[in-house]
């Protein structure tokens, strides 16, 4: 199965979720499969691990990513929303939009309201089941509701991004992945993809999965860790 998303698509979740991570690596992904791919780095709260900091990356793979000035790449400003609102009004194939964590990280997307108006978004939630306040279906759909109430945006399906960063097994990714298929079927929403990293999908049975599977190269790793390379 292939991962088919297009239009303008906002990538939300909580806190250590992993969105900014299967941001850039859907953008690639996405990229490499034919189509033009745009990305907007909307995380205006949190100063680390940010999609800004593979901006290099994804200008190699001709992606246009949507920053600050060079100046306020460290500031932590309401200063995207003119320039992603000409985003909007103007997407390319596929355009993602990385929002910030939790209801206050996606607060800047009401903001936007003018912009969306009249055109098709979606807006898809990364679940992580080993992560506080997302471990169980309850969590889940307690940070659905806070994320649309501070967007104003619903929800239309969810990312599965089970992991526990270098102590995953495959056990843990079938765990969350059934862990996923209860959360879809209990909210009605689909599940779009599974995230595994790359060195574990290889020994997945993916005819264990009901939806595509997004292979993840980790980029945002600390100073003393490499990043994956693209294949």
């Amino acid at each position: 199965m292939e991962i088919k998303l297009d239009g303008i698509i906002i990538i939300a979740g909580n806190y250590g979720s992993g969105k900014t991570e299967i941001s850039i690596n859907l953008a690639i992904h996405r990229k490499r499969s034919g189509i033009e791919v745009r990305i907007a780095d909307l995380d205006l709260v949190n100063p680390y691990f940010r999609t800004r900091e593979a901006r290099h990356l994804l200008s190699k793979n001709g992606i246009d990513l949507v920053i600050p000035p060079e100046q306020y790449l460290q500031a932590d400003l309401p200063i995207l929303s003119p320039v992603v609102a000409g985003m909007i009004q103007h997407p390319a194939e596929l355009t993602l939009i990385d929002a910030g964590g939790d209801d206050a990280g996606v607060t800047v997307l009401a903001s936007l309201g003018d912009a969306f108006r009249g055109r098709k978004v979606r807006m898809l939630q990364v679940v992580n089941p080993y992560r506080p306040f997302t471990e169980t279906i309850e969590g889940c759909l307690e940070m659905k509701e806070r994320i649309e109430k501070a967007s104003k945006i619903r929800v239309s399906g969810f990312i599965g991004n089970p992991n526990l960063i270098d102590e995953t097994t495959v056990d843990h990714i079938y765990e969350g992945n059934n862990f996923l298929r209860k959360l879809a079927a209990q909210s009605g929403l689909p599940i779009e993809f599974i995230a595994i990293a790359v060195d574990l999908l290889q020994e997945i049975d993916s005819g264990r999965f009901e939806c595509p599977l997004l292979p993840i190269a980790r980029q945002l790793v600390p100073p003393w860790l490499k990043a994956v390379a693209f294949e």
